[in-house]
């Protein structure tokens, strides 16, 4: 891990985000990199976390003030650093494109499903257990757009309706004392440029600053594409599922 100082020995700094610490999965990927500018551009602390070793380029205004080496399956690795971030982003991923092997399947699935289910549920039991908090701590999960839309890409179809189903079964199964203590987001991204995505439409930056704007006015459902259906779209499913959650929730009995 490269550090260069604590949030606190740093000068402080204003915007939406200031004094919050900001961690982002995929920090080197074109949406990890956005979404590090445009937060440190509104003052937010931000650890990189990534698969890769930091560039070596010089460092600039714009990098991530530390950076973080970790692969999937080391989930639990990063919960001494977990414990001191504010907002986890979750948006680390591989596209498999039309490979519909088991192996490649199963890394699919891994990656963009499994991984970020574990750390959404290492996350929570950080957030449930620190009560003490003036801000309730924030998991922002990108599950994308080709959760409800086709993708070209059987296998990051697959993985991402997973982990869609799963934060939405979160959502509509955390009661409002759990809520009071960590906020969940989900992102519904359209096509962006992207190693992954290289004739995206939309570019990452603007990406990352729509995102931002939306968090920042209170929204919890994230979308941004330029598919006018996804806006139509998504909050229905939503609402089915909420409905289909509470009306077979069973509660456990008092312990």
């Amino acid at each position: 891990m490269a550090k260069q100082a604590s949030p606190s020995s740093a000068a402080p700094l204003s915007g939406r985000w200031s004094g919050r610490t900001v961690g982002i999965t995929g920090a080197s990927g074109a949406l990890g990199r956005a979404l590090t500018q445009a937060l440190i551009a509104e003052g937010a602390w931000v650890i990189a976390f990534s698969h890769r070793p930091r560039p070596q380029a010089q460092a600039s205004p714009d990098d991530a003030q530390e950076w973080v080496r970790w692969s999937c399956g080391d989930e639990r690795q990063l919960e001494p650093i977990l414990k001191g971030v504010d907002v986890l982003v979750l948006n680390h991923g591989i596209n498999p494109g039309g490979d519909q092997c088991p192996d490649t399947l199963s890394k699919a699935l891994e990656v963009n499903a499994f991984s970020h289910w574990r750390l959404m549920q290492q996350f929570e039991t950080i957030a449930d257990q620190d009560l003490n908090r003036d801000q309730p701590r924030e998991l922002w999960v990108n599950t994308s757009e080709a959760e409800i839309q086709p993708a070209l890409s059987p296998g990051y179809e697959l993985s991402k309706r997973l982990i869609g189903e799963l934060v939405s079964s979160r959502w509509n199964n955390r009661d409002a004392e759990q809520r009071e203590v960590l906020r969940l987001r989900k992102l519904i991204l359209g096509p962006f440029r992207s190693n992954l995505n290289p004739i995206g439409v939309m570019t990452s930056g603007f990406v990352a600053k729509q995102v931002l704007w939306q968090a920042s006015l209170g929204v919890n459902l994230i979308i941004v594409t330029p598919n006018p259906l996804t806006y139509l779209l998504m909050p229905s499913i939503e609402l089915i599922r909420r409905v289909y959650c509470r009306a077979l929730k069973i509660n456990p009995p008092d312990r």
